[in-house]
């Protein structure tokens, strides 16, 4: 049964070019650990026939860090959580043009600039703006940004300034979202994903596994996530903060983690799947197998709050599985 199951689902999206069904996804989520070998070797197909072959580096960094307004239960960035972490208000153009091209000298072709808070004001936009400006005149680097909720004009001029991507996960799907979230609604970072696309950005989208959502809950995801059909998802697995609500919760096994991204490669068999945070310390030595499962690109480096792997050890894993780095186009 469960062999007919994978070879229909490989006729659909290899042979027919069709898209998966809830139903199905909803099966293949549930295939006992006997098959877990299949369902790879399936999202790896997917992956090769639907994307270039190789990987795609991207770094982030943490212009701006803490004091957010924000009550999202996982982020150690709230102020209504007691997590002890280095705040910092928005950090200076030209400091950002010099991570900017370090950056680009580890061999990454994008660099997103993420701030803390639920929005922008005035200064640090300001600040952001003459950051792109900069990065945009001295590096070759495609810039991305993630700077929380925008407004109209706001996204109108982060893509005349030339951002060629956004950030804004949905974290979870629109079922479990209030569970994690009080201070704003998923429909508010659906606006602001569809105010990235009107405006000519390529939006990057994703969401945070292991926050007590269920099987269900993050296939839901994916298929809201295949509705808005953003250019990147982000696959990020949480690793519990001290002093945050989701700070005892246990972290998701490998197994877990590679099924969701296989899963994922084959509800968004076009998109590029970033595995991102929390990706260290859930996969530990098995991170080759999610590039093999259906990821084709990383956050290398460190995340906001967290030490992420450094660019050289990022660099080795792709050698050694013997795939080429890509450039964003």
């Amino acid at each position: 049964m469960v062999e007919e199951l994978i070879q229909h689902i490989k006729n659909k999206l290899l042979n027919n070019e069709e898209a998966l069904t809830f139903d199905e996804a909803c099966s293949l989520a549930l295939v006992e650990e006997e098959y877990f070998l299949d369902l790879i070797s399936l999202s790896y197909k997917v992956k090769t026939k639907y994307n270039k072959n190789g990987v795609y580096l991207c770094s982030i960094i943490s212009a701006k860090t803490g004091a957010c307004s924000e009550d999202c239960s996982f982020c150690a960035q709230s102020a209504h959580n007691k997590t002890p972490i280095s705040s910092h208000q928005m950090i200076d153009p030209q400091s950002l043009l010099k991570s900017a091209k370090e950056v680009e000298g580890s061999g990454a072709s994008e660099f997103c600039i993420v701030t803390s808070g639920r929005g922008p004001n005035k200064k640090t936009f300001r600040r952001v703006l003459d950051a792109v400006y900069l990065i945009r005149a001295h590096t070759n680097l495609g810039i991305g940004c993630s700077l929380g909720i925008l407004t109209e004009e706001q996204a109108r001029l982060l893509s005349k300034a030339g951002v060629n991507r956004y950030n804004h996960n949905l974290e979870t799907s629109r079922s479990f979202f209030p569970n994690i979230c009080t201070t704003h609604t998923y429909e508010e970072r659906l606006r602001t994903a569809y105010l990235v696309k009107e405006n000519g950005m390529e939006l990057c989208c994703g969401g945070i596994f292991g926050i007590g959502e269920s099987i269900e809950q993050r296939l839901q995801l994916a298929f809201e996530l295949r509705e808005l059909n953003p250019n990147l998802v982000p696959i990020n697995f949480l690793n519990p903060r001290p002093g945050t609500a989701l700070a005892k919760r246990s972290l998701l096994t490998p197994f877990e983690a590679i099924k969701i991204i296989a899963l994922f490669r084959l509800i968004l068999p076009r998109s590029i799947l970033i595995c991102a945070g929390g990706r260290e310390v859930v996969l530990s030595n098995l991170q080759p197998l999610a590039l093999l499962a259906g990821a084709n690109a990383l956050i290398t480096g460190n995340y906001l709050t967290t030490p992420g792997l450094s660019p050289k050890q990022d660099l080795q894993m792709i050698r050694d599985l013997e795939l080429p780095v890509l450039d964003y186009d």
